[in-house]
């Protein structure tokens, strides 16, 4: 990416788009707004927000992200994830003394949100996505959907459970006043969720037998939101549910644009909101990074990890001017814009434009929606999110890793999405340390007479008296140096006529200043004993290193081999 472009990408594009291009765009934009409608209103009400939120951050946030995102796939807006943080945050913060109450908790984090993340672009700061693992992500995300799912049955049952009654004690809470569900909106909600759940994949297998196109299949069954409201909105007010059985509806969505203005941001709640904004951000992020990277790879394109901080950034930071919440790109929408043939950022940008139309048109035919209707919609879009495939998998490959995925899990849903989240990613350091503070070290020999050398206990290999060579499969830091030299020392012990011992460092990526001092003991040690110390294999990097310590030069009469082929000629003659 040229240097002109490099902070709005859609100018590179858009210098070489071609007319063709348009249609895929205009499609996608206007099939993700007709689902992003019933989502947005959806994610602001699990958020604790009115819904009008959710429409708000999903107009010039879209658009802010077309100009200045790296993926021409990526739908921003509210998802389940972040609303589900918001309104676990909304919950903790008190906001009764706050002007705007639960509306400004939502502002403020978006703010806060988006000021983390362009800090962070501009920082240069993508690769720290690195350090939450992917089983953490599947813990987190998959206990995330289960909590999303609990705080919806309030809305699917017709209940007023209390404040206070916490999300793990929902299903108790609804035993005990089983007798108190509305029948009606039971039937509303349990309906919608049939019906979505067969404009997916029932619909989808018999169209394929009709040989309609898999991406036009794809866009058919996202549909399913916009039938159910159709259908909800109908019976509500053909047969005034609202008034004969209770049934809870949406009300009045106000009409028109949001104002963009600086508001006025109550900054006493900042301290309570800093921590929750970063977990947002980092969720966000992740969630992002890994949507535009997965689609992005289907047609070969790149998508650039600050890039994205710095576009999530500014989205976040309009959707604080616009009165909205955080917002993030979601799974299910993006997936959407690619199969509909989304070409660039143009396709948000005209998703928005939509939106834009139904605040100022639509927004009456919304009073008579169902709440049961929304949370339909939420409860089918991330019963998918419980990655029961990603659980056996990380079982089967690595227990380790699986302690990290269940501490997450676990921890999620018993203490806390933040908790969770730390809990998991302290789990995955513990270990990696662990692993790696007992690195595999090899005794190596020649196999026949080539040059390559392998590990004795698997391989008929030939070995030498008086010269014992070692591979360590791991770089040298603070915590396996000790480790590393008590091996050596042992290995030294057990060989009554060894003169040399070589140690391969093919892969060691860098040696600490801890693993330096070790290493300098070592050869004190060994030479001390009458046993000489020899490096093989250094990497250009990690012999320049060490040649700025004193460690090569205490090394003779070792020396620092080329390769291991190379020490063995010299010292197996």
């Amino acid at each position: 990416m040229t240097e002109q472009f490099r902070f709005l990408p859609i100018a590179k594009r858009l210098a070489s788009y071609q007319a063709s291009n348009f249609n895929g765009d205009l499609l996608a934009g206007v099939i993700v707004a007709i689902m992003l409608i019933p989502q947005a209103m959806a994610y602001a009400m699990l958020a604790g927000l009115p819904p009008e939120i959710g429409l708000y951050a999903s107009m010039l946030p879209l658009i802010i992200y077309g100009l200045f995102g790296s993926s021409n796939f990526l739908s921003v807006g509210p998802v389940a994830i972040t609303s589900l943080l918001v309104a676990a945050t909304i919950a903790e913060t008190n906001v009764s003394g706050t002007s705007g109450g639960a509306v400004a908790v939502g502002l403020m984090l978006a703010l806060l949100s988006g000021a983390i993340l362009l800090t962070m672009g501009l920082a240069r700061l993508g690769f720290l996505i690195n350090f939450i693992s992917h089983p953490v992500i599947i813990g987190f995300v998959s206990a995330a959907a289960i909590l999303i799912a609990l705080s919806q049955l309030e809305h699917i049952l017709g209940l007023n459970i209390p404040k206070d009654v916490s999300t793990l004690e929902i299903l108790p809470y609804v035993v005990a006043n089983v007798n108190l569900v509305n029948i009606t909106t039971l039937a509303i909600g349990l309906s919608s969720i049939i019906l979505l759940l067969l404009t997916d994949r029932p619909l989808a297998a018999m169209l394929l037998r009709f040989g309609v196109a898999a991406n036009i299949i794809t866009i058919i069954g996202k549909l399913g939101p916009i039938l159910v409201i159709v259908l909800g909105v109908a019976s509500v007010t053909f047969f005034s549910l609202d008034q004969t059985q209770a049934v809870a509806i949406t009300g009045t969505i106000p009409a028109g644009l949001p104002q963009i203005s600086v508001r006025q941001f109550d900054f006493s709640i900042v301290q309570q909101l800093i921590v929750p904004a970063l977990v947002i951000s980092l969720v966000g992020f992740v969630e992002s990074i890994s949507v535009a990277k997965a689609l992005a790879s289907k047609r070969r394109q790149k998508v650039d990890a600050n890039q994205e901080l710095l576009a999530l950034g500014m989205a976040n930071l309009s959707a604080s001017v616009t009165g909205a919440c955080p917002v993030t790109g979601g799974f299910s929408r993006s997936a959407v814009n690619f199969s509909a043939g989304a070409n660039s950022g143009l396709a948000s940008i005209i998703t928005a434009i939509f939106i834009a139309i139904s605040l100022l048109f639509l927004t009456p035919w919304f009073y008579y929606l169902p709440k049961a209707v929304l949370a339909a919609t939420i409860m089918v879009a991330i019963v998918k999110l419980i990655d029961i495939q990603g659980f056996i998998a990380t079982w089967r490959y690595n227990k380790a890793d699986t302690a990290s995925l269940i501490t997450t899990f676990l921890s999620v849903l018993a203490v806390g999405i933040e908790a969770g989240i730390v809990a998991g990613i302290l789990v995955s350091v513990c270990l990696y340390l662990l692993r790696t503070s007992m690195p595999h070290i090899a005794i190596v020999g020649r196999v026949g007479k080539s040059e390559h050398f392998r590990n004795v206990k698997h391989y008929d290999v030939e070995v030498y008296s008086d010269t014992l060579i070692i591979r360590v499969d791991e770089s040298l830091y603070f915590a396996n140096s000790r480790y590393l030299e008590d091996q050596l020392l042992a290995a030294a012990s057990e060989h009554k006529k060894l003169k040399n011992i070589v140690l391969i460092c093919s892969a060691v990526n860098f040696i600490d200043s801890s693993a330096v001092e070790a290493l300098q003991n070592l050869i004190i040690e060994l030479r001390d004993s009458g046993v000489t110390f020899h490096f093989a294999e250094l990497k250009i990097p990690v012999l320049r290193q060490l040649e700025r310590s004193h460690l090569l030069n205490g090394l003779a009469p070792g020396k620092v081999f080329m390769s291991t082929h190379d020490a063995v000629q010299e010292l197996c003659k």
